[in-house]
């Protein structure tokens, strides 16, 4: 039986490999511990694709980032003006630039797409003491992130035929905002898609680490951080949270906002997280889609409240404010 630590704490102080298995063994004995969650095979080959993938995506974005280091060193900053270092222009430049071309006026006029607007600031960009010793080097860093991108393809293409039994459930949280198809994958894999295994989605919830801690003794509430939870699925569901945020005119962006506004952006973060997964929950319980309550959500709820706040700013900030009300 997998068990979870936490649960089977023996008493501290003369403490030795044979006491702790006797310990444990009575508490198997007695039914005092409790099995941990263990999917089935299919599930167990979908976490093994979708955490290599992310693992293999994170040593790619490090040898990007190695290769942006070794530009700086030749002088040339091409990350400056390109957003990415592995678009399609900025690996057009750095393949002539490998190949021999040093010109910088001939190099900026090789980008595609808008970044042909700023042709004066990358020929400034690209000028720099690119050497056949820095070219070298570079090719080495291309050919290391060509490799993981092509492992990263054939392994979503392996995960998109192992899917096919969840492949509903995939699309359905994936219309959920700030949720991708790949962070969907890993929500997948990582809790089953079968919602049965938890009691409610508070249960899942802390199942996966999104949730204050318990820890009050005597009326004193001693900690409230989250506990250590499933590394992978909230590293997923941090990525979906931060998107949401950003996004426009939606429920996750006002109440991120609304939360960071009082506690900070991380614990904002945490909480989009949390409310993503209690969504997840109902979701796959009820088979419904995402029902969007929009960014006026909280002013909708509570329109007086959001009234007296909007009048409030507004007279802080020296003004003196008549309210009159809109022709129906």
């Amino acid at each position: 039986m997998l068990v979870n630590p936490r649960h089977v704490k023996n008493l501290p102080g003369r403490k030795t490999d044979v006491s702790d298995a006797a310990w444990l063994a009575q508490l198997g004995a007695h039914g005092l511990v409790r099995g941990s969650f263990v999917p089935p095979e299919p599930i167990r080959q979908l976490r093994d694709l979708t955490r290599m993938r992310t693992t293999i995506i994170r040593e790619r974005t490090r040898e990007i980032q190695r290769l942006e280091k070794l530009m700086e060193d030749t002088g040339v900053k091409l990350s400056s003006v390109a957003t990415e270092m592995h678009g399609v222009s900025a690996r057009i430049m750095l393949d002539a630039l490998v190949a021999g071309e040093r010109d910088p006026v001939v190099l900026a006029d090789m980008a595609k797409g808008r970044l042909r607007n700023k042709s004066p600031e990358l020929t400034e960009a690209l000028t720099g003491r690119f050497s056949e010793h820095h070219a070298f080097l570079v090719q080495i860093q291309l050919d290391l992130i060509d490799q993981r991108a092509k492992a990263i393809e054939e392994i979503t293409a392996r995960i998109e035929v192992m899917m096919g039994p969840f492949r509903q459930a995939r699309d359905l949280i994936s219309t959920i905002p700030g949720i991708s198809t790949k962070v969907a994958d890993v929500i997948i894999a990582e809790t089953g898609a079968d919602m049965s295994r938890f009691p409610s989605a508070g249960h899942l919830a802390s199942w996966a680490g999104v949730c204050p801690g318990s820890n009050e003794s005597a009326g004193r509430v001693k900690s409230t951080r989250t506990r250590p939870g499933n590394p992978y699925l909230k590293g997923a569901l941090g990525i979906a949270a931060l998107s949401a945020s950003r996004s426009h005119d939606t429920y996750y962006a006002a109440k991120y906002r609304r939360i960071a506004s009082r506690r900070g952006p991380v614990k904002a973060v945490v909480a989009i997280e949390h409310a993503m997964l209690i969504t997840v929950w109902n979701m796959l319980q009820t088979g419904e889609t995402f029902n969007e309550p929009g960014g006026d959500f909280y002013s909708k709820r509570n329109p007086e409240k959001a009234k007296r706040r909007a009048v409030d700013q507004l007279r802080n900030l020296g003004y003196t404010v008549t309210l009159e009300p809109t022709a129906a």
